[in-house]
This record gives structure tokens, C-alpha cells and sequence, in this order.
């Protein structure tokens, strides 16, 4: 049987000019002290990790994971979510998403597209050097500004929104496969994979890609009002990364689920640390055991209260705790007894 690994946690909003959030061996130490054993990196910060130099010198990965051994941990996965966003990227949130991109691209869409898409497969190369196989990513919108369909949405919108985004995403794809990396896009609102339904079109576009994977999170589907347990059920096969992160839903007179344009703390769906909000966590790691889940549990801090840094030191006992190793043998085998085929049958009264 498998066991999940963990914890780990997520860096990206943890990275920050002081110490010990200013270097790749900082950040390790500081993650490791406090107990967790892997760390999952963003690709965007050249303080932690150079993803074009990772992706050319298997020295330069050695010299990284040396790094993270010294300091009581290894690199889970890497993360090119900001990068991810650009691959496609409708003309309605240019302004916004081009604080994503380097500077000297920034209002030439088509160059960030494509430095985008470098970005993605310099990543794998990276993965692979670093001895990695999962990767995290955003798949990028084309549609999301449609996602309420008033005005009604035009015959065939959506089957050309996800025939375009397919054809974005395949030769990147076809990139994970030669480097035997699973892409895993977190199902999240903004992206054109915000769900299920999303994720099963978007795969069946790409011919049911062999490197098309889902990293779990189930704050965005508390935020959404989707069954986050049977996604599981539906999905497991395809789960190969998992982002153990906290929400609620506390919806009232006055808004819901699209939150009235308020800020995080007065949304009625709002992200919160490990324990402080709704997700039932033992319900998921459970069910993610008796599916052999083989990844890492990785803490992702979003609260809109608690300090990042209260909710790091209690996130890595909170995983721990929450990680089932999985049995080898079932509770009742000290009453089994020893039947042949012929005592099959008596006991199925056939003899």
C-alpha cells in the first residue's frame, strides 16, 4: 500500500527580501526547523532557484539539492503558476496579468505569450535534472470572462475557447512527456480549469493527454460550492499533486459566492489557515488513502487574518497528523481461517 509524503509547503508567498525568506538556503533551514520535509518552489524568484541555468546543468540541480538535503529537506515540485497564466491570456486582464511577465514584455502580449511558454518547458527540463516527477501550473483563461452566461454565449464559444487552449498547451505537454513529468494545472477560478467539467473538456481536447493532471486544492471548491470529496471519486486517477489549504463560506443577505467586489476578509468565501476554516480535512486525506495517493501534502498559506508565519509553524504538525499511513492487512485477518475451493462451495451451500 502507499503512503503520502509531507509535509511540505509551498514558498511562493512566503518569499520576501528579509531573512530568512531571501535565499534557497534560508528558506530550506527556516521550512526544515520548523518541521516539514519537502519544499515546493515557484520558478519565478531567481533567489531560489535560476529555472534556465536548472534546466541546462544537472550540476547546478545537484548543487540545489544539496542544498535542501543540508537543511532537512527535498524539493517536491516546482511551480510555474504566474508563467502558466500567460500561455493564455484573454486581451480583457492584459493590464493585470503583466505584472506576471518580465518588464521589458510587458505590453507586447504576443512576446509574453511566448516567453511564457519557454518559461513552461525550460521547467520541465529543470523538473527532470532535479529528479522530479510532478509540476504545478495554471492552465490561463480565454473564457473566463464568460464564465456567467449573460450575454448568452454564442453556439460554439466554448468548443473553440478549449480547441485554442489545447493547441496552446500540447507542444508544452509534449515537452512533460519527453522529460516523464506529470503537468498538474490547480483547478482554480480565474483559469479556464476552474472544475471538473472544465478539466474533462480541456483533456479531451488535448486527445486525453498522458501528462494532463490535476493538483488538488480544496479551498477553491469550498469557494464554489463543489462536492470536494467526490471530486476525488471522480478524479483520483488524474490527482498527482495535492495543496492542503483551509476555507469557508459564510453566505448572507447581502452576498455569496461572487463576494459583492469585497476584499478578502469580508467575502463570505474566504481562504484561512490550516484548522480555522471548513474543509474537513480528515474526510479528504482518508479518501485520498484509500485511493494510494503517492504525492505530497503541501501546505499553500492564504489567510486573510492569522500572520503567514503562525500559519506555517502550525500547518507542518497539522499535516502530519492528518497523513494516514496506510495498512497492509485488514483488521479482521486474526479471525481468518484457512478454506479451500471445495469449502467455497460448502459454505455457499453448492455441496
Amino acid at each position: 500500500m502507499s503512503k503520502m509524503k509531507g509535509p511540505a509547503i509551498f514558498l511562493a508567498q512566503f518569499a520576501d527580501e528579509q531573512a530568512p525568506f531571501n535565499s534557497l538556503d534560508n528558506i530550506s533551514k527556516w521550512a526544515g526547523d520548523l518541521g516539514y520535509k519537502g519544499i515546493q518552489v515557484s520558478t519565478g524568484d531567481n533567489r531560489f532557484i535560476n529555472l534556465e541555468t536548472a534546466a541546462e546543468s544537472k550540476d547546478y540541480c545537484d548543487e540545489i539539492i544539496g542544498i535542501c538535503k543540508n537543511n532537512g529537506v527535498e524539493i517536491t515540485e516546482l511551480s510555474t503558476h504566474l508563467q502558466g497564466q500567460l500561455v493564455a491570456c484573454h486581451p480583457a486582464y492584459d493590464t493585470m496579468f503583466d505584472a506576471f511577465a518580465p518588464n521589458e514584455l510587458r505590453g507586447n502580449p504576443s512576446a509574453r505569450q511566448q516567453w511564457a511558454v519557454k518559461e513552461l518547458i525550460l521547467a520541465a527540463k529543470a523538473s527532470k535534472n532535479l529528479g522530479l516527477t510532478a509540476h504545478a501550473t495554471f492552465s490561463g483563461a480565454l473564457m473566463w470572462h464568460t464564465m456567467y452566461p449573460w450575454p448568452q454565449r454564442p453556439t460554439g464559444l466554448v468548443e473553440a475557447g478549449f480547441k485554442e487552449l489545447a493547441s496552446r498547451w500540447l507542444p508544452i505537454l509534449d515537452a512533460y512527456e519527453d522529460a516523464g513529468v506529470d503537468l498538474c494545472y490547480e483547478i482554480h477560478p480565474g483559469e479556464d480549469l476552474h472544475d471538473g467539467i472544465t478539466f474533462e473538456r480541456f483533456l479531451e481536447s488535448t486527445g486525453n493527454h498522458n501528462r494532463c493532471h490535476i493538483l488538488y486544492d480544496p479551498s477553491h471548491f469550498v469557494l464554489q460550492q463543489l462536492d470536494y470529496l467526490q471530486f476525488i471519486d471522480f478524479y483520483h486517477d488524474r490527482i498527482k499533486m495535492f495543496h492542503v489549504k483551509d476555507a469557508e463560506f459564510n453566505p448572507n443577505g447581502k452576498s455569496g459566492v461572487y463576494g459583492g467586489y469585497q476584499n478578502w476578509a469580508d467575502r463570505p468565501g474566504r481562504f484561512r489557515s490550516l484548522g480555522d476554516g471548513q474543509v474537513n480535512f480528515s474526510a479528504i486525506f482518508s479518501q485520498l488513502a484509500k485511493y494510494n495517493y503517492e504525492g505530497w501534502a503541501v501546505l499553500e498559506w492564504e489567510c486573510c487574518f492569522k500572520h503567514p508565519e503562525d500559519g506555517a509553524a502550525e500547518g507542518a504538525p497539522f499535516i502530519e497528523k492528518h497523513i494516514i499511513r496506510t495498512t497492509d492487512k485488514a483488521f479482521d485477518d486474526f479471525a481468518a481461517g484457512d478454506v479451500d475451493e471445495s469449502g467455497i462451495r460448502h459454505i455457499l451451500g453448492l455441496e
